[in-house]
């Protein structure tokens, strides 16, 4: 991440950051530990499932949608 502005690697920590259970990271590394799996492989998929579920609350937020102002107790992006 050295090579990304500033500006849009503090909005990326904001949204990663903003709390939440984190169920489909550990939900990936349980089915990875039962099947016997790789957990370096089962834990970057499980943060890119992460991701695209943050980025489905941030486009869920924007004003074309339902426009909310909060999400988990904090200002939505």
């Amino acid at each position: 991440m050295t090579n990304t502005p500033k500006l849009l690697h503090d909005a990326m920590k904001y949204s990663i950051d903003a709390g939440g259970k984190r169920i489909r990271p550990c939900l990936t590394l349980g089915v990875c530990d039962i099947l016997g799996g790789n957990r370096k492989y089962a834990i970057r998929l499980g943060s890119g499932i992460e991701m695209i579920h943050t980025y489905s609350l941030i486009h869920d937020d924007l004003p074309c949608m339902d426009n909310d102002d909060m999400r988990r107790g904090k200002p939505s992006n």
